[in-house]
């Protein structure tokens, strides 16, 4: 789900084990640009520029899959961590790990992260999951965040820091690519679910 830690803990095993971040928000926006459009900086999203971007996408799903094909054939090459919403349902490789908290824990980190209100930021996550619940479910018939059978495993992340997120994924995935293994063998593979 969003606000959760995942990028920090991504970003954080990357560099640990020399690998790439790839992010579907990333990929989405490579669309976007091929697509005729100018996304620029985090919060482009917002803008008016990216909503009417995401009102496109909302009507056509093939933005959606066309992402997750792409992350999925960088996934089949190997040396990569990704975040991605679906990919862990549709994706058999690779070791696949929940971030999970209320949304109420999760707007309180938007609110601070984007410096607005909490009641605004509360509204945002409850949207932002509706419409991934949705969009996912018409997709791919995921139960996103209701089936986690997908992953290995589960990290609450409630009442812990991102760093403190990232630490526990971090010792998650040494513990299951020792660091030696993860240099001499690229295939080495790592999805972080949002």
């Amino acid at each position: 789900m969003p606000c959760v830690g995942k990028t920090t803990a991504a970003e954080v095993i990357a560099r640990k084990f020399h690998l790439d971040h790839l992010a579907g928000g990333d990929m989405l926006k490579q669309i976007a640009i091929e697509q005729g459009y100018e996304p620029s900086g985090s919060d482009w999203w917002d803008s008016a520029e990216g909503m009417k971007f995401l009102k496109e996408r909302e009507n056509n799903s093939d933005f959606d899959r066309e992402v997750d094909k792409r992350l999925i054939q960088r996934i089949n090459v190997g040396g990569v961590v990704v975040t991605s919403y679906p990919v862990p349902w549709i994706c058999d490789h690779g070791l696949k790990i929940w971030f999970d908290a209320t949304p109420k824990t999760r707007a309180k980190r938007l609110a601070s992260r984007d410096s607005i209100s909490f009641q605004k930021a509360l509204k945002i996550v409850h949207e932002r999951d509706r419409k991934n619940r949705n969009l996912y479910r018409e997709l791919y018939h995921i139960d996103f965040g209701g089936d986690l059978s997908v992953f290995n495993y589960v990290i609450d992340t409630e009442k812990i820091s991102a760093s403190e997120v990232a630490s526990a994924a971090l010792k998650i995935v040494s513990d299951t690519y020792p660091r030696s293994s993860a240099r001499k063998n690229s295939r080495n593979i790592l999805h972080v679910s949002i």
